[in-house]
């Protein structure tokens, strides 16, 4: 080409002079984009070194610079006496001026030039609401969190030299926190684990993939309570299984729903929520504990056991745990550790038999190979000063308190028209509407006067208008507010 200054470099060129990217790799980077995106065909020349410098108003030896990293990466070639030019064959068409209007560099592709798969199950069901007020399926007050003292602890083990290894990968994480989580697990859940039937997750879900992925084929049955946590069930329809829901009552889920579709099929997985059912809170009975070990001794099923919300219990000491009563090595106990702390300061555990955990291990380190190790040492020191205890026993005082007061707000606005029972634990009341009533037109109207109420929340078939409200996250104040657009938003 020989009116390389006729191109509009200045159109594709852009230079970030505030930028932490130095201006020749600026410029580098930005004319080897134009190359690949054809905008400088090969067999262009390129302006001398002093030309381009003038046009783009920078020092000389920056082009030069420029050049020789092209040259370096194999962009160019420099002829003697001729010039330099783009590598590639030379029966280019000629450039055309316009084409850099038709095509400029920051309009990045919308679409993918190749096809691939494509998740419906997997679409994300959470929603978000400018309102003032928020209902939600029973998330703590992250407002409670002591930031200063665990940022305090967090910032001491960061100082020290020795820890400086914690910086690198490992998947595997912290030992001294394994070590500590294992404990308290025994003394507050009467598991009998040591350090090596822990897997450290970033949450419930995530260790509810990597179960999924390990023990669950396409078309295997599982078994979920009549009306169950949406997520999991997501997570586990993607892997192919065939998903059967079993008859809840009071007690739990039914023993004997399980057993009746053992006898027919071989089923593979028994997902239970038992210290509080996701989404009614009813806590499944110990008989019936004790019933479903036997079921799953019989039949061969595993049980997933998450306790997802375990430290939170008011009236009386929970029930252990299924996996606690496990003499057969039939169940998997998942769960999240620090629920009552802020997000970042949470962390989700598999407990296991040492063979499975083996394999787990393998599938942690492809999707988690970091880890947070520096995190997970934090909650160790916390556990091992007592500090986790301290602060539940402080925080489970404040949610009794909001936990009675929502519930007799609930009475006095909305007694007449929901049924209800004051939950023994957690951080949500389940609600049924004894009277006609269109929940998604309720949240509409929830909306419209500052009350978001997420649909993940409702539950509504012929025989069913239910919602499960969460009140950890609110003060008094918020609760009464909140229960008062509800009750004003009812339309029957």
């Amino acid at each position: 080409m020989d009116s390389p200054v006729e191109v509009p470099y200045k159109s594709f060129i852009k230079i970030d002079r505030k930028s932490e990217i130095s201006i020749y790799m600026q410029i580098a980077n930005q004319l080897i984009n134009a190359i690949q995106r054809g905008y400088l065909p090969s067999g262009t020349k390129l302006p001398g070194t002093r030309s381009l410098s003038r046009l783009l108003e920078v020092h000389r030896n920056t082009i030069v610079a420029v050049y020789d990293e092209l040259l370096a990466q194999g962009w160019i070639e420099s002829k003697p006496n001729k010039g330099t030019f783009i590598l590639g064959e030379n029966d280019t068409p000629s450039f055309k001026k316009n084409h850099f209007k038709e095509n400029q560099l920051e309009h990045y592709p919308k679409t993918t030039g190749f096809s691939f798969k494509i998740s419906n199950i997997l679409d994300n069901p959470f929603e978000h609401s400018s309102c003032e007020y928020h209902f939600n399926d029973g998330i703590p007050d992250i407002r409670l969190t002591q930031i200063d003292q665990y940022s305090h602890i967090y910032t001491s083990i960061l100082k020290r030299k020795g820890n400086h290894k914690m910086l690198g990968y490992n998947h595997d994480g912290s030992e001294f926190f394994k070590k500590n989580l294992a404990q308290y697990l025994n003394l507050s859940r009467g598991l009998p684990i040591s350090r090596s039937n822990l897997l450290i997750t970033r949450s419930t879900e995530m260790s509810t993939y990597i179960v999924s992925e390990i023990l669950i084929s396409k078309d295997d049955i599982v078994l979920v309570g009549d009306l169950s946590y949406f997520s999991v069930n997501m997570i586990f329809q993607q892997s192919g299984a065939r998903i059967l829901s079993i008859p809840i009552d009071e007690e739990g889920i039914s023993a004997e729903g399980v057993r009746e579709v053992c006898k027919r099929q071989k089923v593979r997985m028994l997902y239970l929520t038992p210290h509080h059912h996701y989404p009614t809170t009813v806590t499944l009975s110990a008989q019936r504990r004790l019933e479903l070990l036997n079921l799953a001794h019989e039949f061969g099923f595993v049980i997933l056991e998450d306790d997802y919300d375990y430290d939170f219990h008011y009236d009386k000491s929970p029930i252990l745990p299924l996996a606690s009563a496990d003499h057969h090595g039939m169940v998997i106990y998942i769960g999240s550790f620090g629920k009552s702390l802020a997000p970042g300061f949470r962390t989700g555990f598999i407990v296991a038999p040492e063979n499975l955990m083996a394999e787990m291990r393998k599938y942690l380190g492809i999707i988690d190979r970091q880890g947070d190790i520096l995190m997970e040492h934090v909650l160790g020191e916390m556990i091992a000063e007592g500090e986790i205890n301290r602060y539940l026993k402080k925080s489970l005082k404040i949610y009794q308190e909001r936990r009675d007061h929502f519930v007799s707000l609930l009475e006095e606005y909305l007694g007449n028209s929901i049924k209800f029972r004051r939950p023994s634990g957690g951080l949500a009341v389940w609600t049924e509407w004894q009277v006609p009533v269109n929940l998604m037109n309720l949240t509409k109207n929830c909306a419209q006067n500052n009350l978001f109420i997420p649909r993940t929340l409702l539950y509504q078939n012929k025989d069913l208008a239910g919602m499960r409200l969460g009140f950890g996250n609110m003060d008094m104040e918020e609760m009464e507010r909140s229960v008062d657009i509800l009750a004003r938003s009812v339309t029957y």
